[in-house]
This record gives structure tokens, sequence and C-alpha cells, in this order.
């Protein structure tokens, strides 16, 4: 299997999926508390469009390792600058959802974007979800991402089954099917506890100066049924901070857009990939 390997005092492993080629690479940086395993349904339509992709575990998630810190941003973004950096990636677009948004974020605002052709945020939690007293527009106040971490300390299983019923819920009906579910809970139950704990309060982390960095061409795909992270609250604002972006709101979607909506999902995604 292949891994990248993060220097530190104990060197960390993350999994990673790469599917080659001479296409342009496209990034996939999945959401909590999943791992590659969350971009089935994007992998085959990417490579048969000619695109290189590539999708990894984030540290403490699936097959990466169960590092005993980083979870982060700063450090979440410089895993991801070492995955680009080892596969010598360039003209890349990053693909974040969810969480993964946070990590194309950072990336832009630390490390620049010498080696992308372009970013998407995807049901992405940039760019400040926390309200504070100068970001009064954001979906809840830190005592709720501590609230939510406490849930997952007390009783994870039952907590990421409730998350993970939002994740796919719309007002009016659950998007996927019992066995997709199923699935999806096997693949959350390879996450570390203490990396599901420390990134729930992660998502508070505010993205305004590294958003205010953008100026690849940018895609924000978002559910304005988004039970997890409220299109209001996020993509609606990434995309007025952004100049020159581009959004695509799915009517009636929930988080999981690229599961629940996957032909949408991937037909807006291509459209963008070509244009660059």
């Amino acid at each position: 299997m292949p891994y990248v390997t993060i220097p530190d005092d104990t060197p960390i492993q993350l999994y990673y999926e790469d599917s080659g080629g001479d296409g342009r690479p496209v990034v996939l940086i999945h959401g909590w508390p999943l791992s590659t395993e969350a971009w089935a349904g994007q992998v085959p339509t990417l490579v048969d469009a000619g695109y290189r992709a590539i999708a990894y575990d984030r540290r403490g998630f699936g097959r990466s390792d169960k590092a005993p810190d980083g979870y982060e941003y700063d450090t979440l973004a410089s895993d991801l600058q070492h995955l680009v950096t080892e596969l010598d990636l360039t003209g890349a677009v990053l693909v974040g959802f969810s969480m993964g948004g946070g990590e194309v974020a950072r990336y832009i605002g630390r490390y620049g974007e010498s080696r992308l052709a372009g970013a998407v945020l995807a049901s992405a939690i940039t760019p400040a979800l926390c309200i504070t007293d100068d970001n009064p527009d954001g979906a809840m106040p830190m005592s709720g991402f501590g609230g939510l971490r406490d849930e997952c300390r007390g009783d994870r299983d039952a907590f990421v089954e409730k998350f993970m019923t939002w994740f796919f819920s719309n007002p009016s009906e659950m998007t996927i099917g019992d066995d997709q579910f199923r699935d999806v809970l096997r693949v959350a139950a390879q996450g570390s506890d203490k990396a599901l704990r420390d990134t729930i309060i992660a998502w508070a982390t505010d993205f305004r100066e590294d958003v205010a960095k953008f100026t690849v061409p940018t895609l924000v795909i978002h559910g304005d049924a988004d039970n997890n992270v409220p299109f209001p609250a996020s993509g609606q604002r990434a995309a007025q901070l952004i100049e020159g972006s581009r959004l695509h709101v799915v009517a009636g979607g929930p988080h999981g857009v690229n599961v629940s909506h996957a032909d949408e999902f991937n037909a807006v995604l291509l459209d963008f990939l070509g244009s660059l």
C-alpha cells in the first residue's frame, strides 16, 4: 500500500491512493469521520475523464497512522503539503469536502498556489463556522463545538450514528439506503477516538484570512438542506468572499452531496475541471 511519511519525532504514515497517469492531478480530501472510501463515487468518473485522482486518509482516520496529536489545521495542512511535494504535483486541483475544505484553505493560506490550478470547496466548513464577536454570521458558538466533542467522548458510536444520519438527511428523507449507511459506519469506525474528538474542535477554526488569499479558479458546491454545515454560514459566505468563484447549490442536497447527488456533483465537478 502506498504511504507518504510525515517527518516528526515519531514519523506518521499517511495512506493514499493514486490512479496515476498524465492527466491533471485532482487531490480529494475527505470529511469527518471518513476516509478515501468516501470518494468511491468520484474516482472512477475522474479517471474515465482522463484525470489523475489522488485521495488520502487524514492522520488518525482510515488506514493512516493514529497519531497522538496534530489534529489542528496547521498540522493537517502541513500533511497535505508533504503529500503534494512528495508526489511532485503541479497544476493540481484540491477538492476539500466538509472539514477537508479547511485543509484546502489553510494550505493556500500557508503554502500559496504555485502548484495549483484550482480549488473546490464542497460542503466545506469555510470560511468561519464559530460565532464570535467579530464573526456573528457563523453557525454556532465555541460551546457548541465543545458539546459535540463531549458527546463523541461520552458515547462515540451513538454520536457518530446520529451525526451521519444528519449527514445524509434533508428535511424530507434519508438520502441513502441502509446498506450504504452501514458501510459509512464501518468506515467511520476506523478513526481513532482522539482524532475524532480533536478534529471536532478544529472545525471552529477561522479561515477568513486564508480564504482571502485564493486567486485560483474556485468552485463552491453545497447542498441547501445541509444539516451539518448550514449553507448560509458556509458555502454562501465562501462564495461571496472568493472573488470570481463559481457557486453551485444542490437543491435539497444534504451534507453528503457527493454521495446523495453523485451524478449532479460529478457533472459540476467535471465542468469546472474542464474550464481550467
